[in-house]
């Protein structure tokens, strides 16, 4: 899946190095949920790999930028009474950010998985200090539901509020953004 600024692939085998590399980076994993190793080791980087490459029908996808691996991207379908539902999330290694890439990343895979995904509800749960994944979502046309109070503790035991965004297959595709130019001429 090409985006703008990115792509969303399969991961592979020869993603076990640069997956690392960008993982292992206290700033990358501070917000990220406890399944999530830190440190992030080779081993780890393997297991991952394993796994999403064993998925027939791939959910989680590496994000690629500049023609290299940046970060990672997914959807987790649920089922019974949530089918149509899936819970979305993405990361990126610090030197990939503030560029526009993760919300490239997650517009594209948004886009995705409410249309020929044939899911109905994307959901996304931020720690809500993690303002820049937050502002992510929104520009994605993801909607803050709710805040959960004392929901998550974070990697330095720290207790925190987590943010419940929600994105429908029927909700207004949201606004490309406007091109960069730079700063106005003087």
């Amino acid at each position: 899946m090409a985006g703008a600024l990115c792509r969303l692939r399969p991961y592979r085998l020869s993603d076990v190095e640069p997956l690392r590399g960008n993982a292992d980076d206290p700033l990358v994993s501070r917000w990220m949920t406890a399944a999530f190793p830190s440190p992030y080791t080779l081993d780890d980087a393997r297991t991952w790999i394993a796994r999403a490459v064993a998925d027939d029908a791939p959910e989680h996808f590496a994000v690629e930028a500049g023609g290299v691996f940046a970060g990672g991207i997914g959807i987790m379908p649920m089922h019974g009474e949530h089918r149509g539902v899936a819970t979305f999330g993405y990361w990126l290694g610090r030197a990939h950010w503030g560029r526009g890439i993760a919300t490239d990343a997650a517009r594209t895979l948004a886009r995705y998985g409410l249309g020929q995904g044939g899911l109905r509800r994307l959901e996304a749960m931020v720690f809500a200090p993690n303002v820049a994944s937050a502002r992510v979502l929104e520009k994605c046309g993801f909607s803050l539901e709710g805040r959960l109070r004392d929901a998550y503790v974070q990697r330095d035991g720290a207790i925190c509020d987590g943010l419940l965004y929600a994105r429908l297959a029927w909700d207004p595709e949201p606004s490309p953004p406007a091109p960069n130019l730079g700063a106005p001429p003087r």
